[in-house]
């Protein structure tokens, strides 16, 4: 009967291994699963700022439009030089 015992104890030990194992990591997945969650934010009473936009948008927003219509035009500019060079 010892023998028989002894036989099964490397399988047992290695089954409760895996076993601690799964069990951490599931525990870990669990708990940062939880950490995730964040309480609900205050009602709201109405807008926050009166009279709406409250934000500007038309700052620097020309600027880019602009910036980026002159570096498109000059791309085409310049792809079009180096085709008439290479004629």
């Amino acid at each position: 009967m010892v023998k028989i015992i002894s036989l099964y104890l490397p399988f047992y030990e290695a089954f409760l291994m895996n076993f601690k194992q799964y069990t951490l990591i599931t525990l870990f997945i669990a708990l940062a699963a939880i950490s995730y969650a964040a309480p609900p934010p205050p009602p709201s009473t109405g807008p926050g700022c009166w009279p709406p936009p409250c934000v500007p948008i038309d700052g620097g927003i020309t600027l880019l439009m602009a910036a980026g219509a002159a570096y498109g035009a000059k791309k085409i500019f310049s792809s079009k030089k180096k085709d008439d060079s290479d004629q």
